[in-house]
């Protein structure tokens, strides 16, 4: 209920904020645009290279759900999985169920709209979502930044759904054109995060996939995201 919530508010926030910026066209608007959604690209790859690399809470079981050899599509997975994940707390679970999609990518094609977005992302989100459309009614946030912010706010919402169309075969036409216009990364695109696990782990545009190889290069050699954290124990 509370992610139902939390979707009907947001959406719609933005969508005020961004007819309030447009009061007063500006042309900054155009690459304030192209900067948000950078921005959502990076956030994406950001969290995506730590939840893969961050360990699973040990010792409860996680690690029978992810290496379980029965059909998952049974009520009995699914009870057991509920039995497990349970014992953790929303943050937890999403970093388990990045970890989980790794041997079977294909499952998070599957999920539906609602769990894609129930992450602690569109709670941390609404909160500027609602300052902004006040900051926008009161005309303190100029228009270039409010179109960045929106911009912003809604791609890295959404970078978890955009991901799940990554591995799907299927794309409807608002994510189709988006790639032909390469705002989208494509599934190709995507499968080289999964041959090595140690790159281009954004799962929105990819721009700033570049950026984040270096950083996590980097951050390896200095001792950070040990392959151990890519498996629960």
């Amino acid at each position: 209920m509370a992610v139902r919530i939390a979707t009907i508010v947001f959406f719609p926030s933005l969508l005020v904020s961004l007819i309030l910026a447009c009061r007063t066209p500006d042309l900054w608007m155009i690459p304030a645009a192209f900067a948000g959604w950078y921005g959502a690209d990076f956030m994406s790859g950001a969290a995506h290279m730590y939840l893969d690399y961050r360990p699973c809470v040990p010792g409860i079981g996680l690690d029978k759900v992810f290496f379980y050899e029965g059909s998952r599509g049974t009520d009995e997975y699914v009870a057991f999985k509920k039995r497990i994940t349970r014992q953790i707390n929303p943050f937890e679970r999403l970093v388990f169920e990045f970890k989980l999609h790794h041997p079977r990518p294909d499952s998070l094609g599957r999920r539906s709209f609602l769990y894609l977005v129930n992450s602690p992302s569109i709670y941390l989100a609404l909160i500027p979502a609602l300052a902004l459309n006040i900051g926008c009614w009161l005309g303190v946030v100029p228009g270039w930044l409010a179109v960045g912010i929106v911009v912003f706010l809604f791609g890295a919402v959404l970078a978890q759904y955009f991901h799940g169309y990554l591995h799907r075969a299927d794309a409807p036409w608002y994510i189709a054109l988006p790639r032909r216009l390469r705002l989208l990364m494509t599934p190709a695109d995507h499968a080289v995060h999964h041959e090595t696990l140690t790159r281009d782990f954004s799962t929105t545009s990819g721009w700033s996939n570049p950026l984040l190889n270096v950083a996590f290069n980097a951050l390896r050699g200095w001792g950070m995201f040990s392959p151990a954290g890519l498996t629960p124990r």
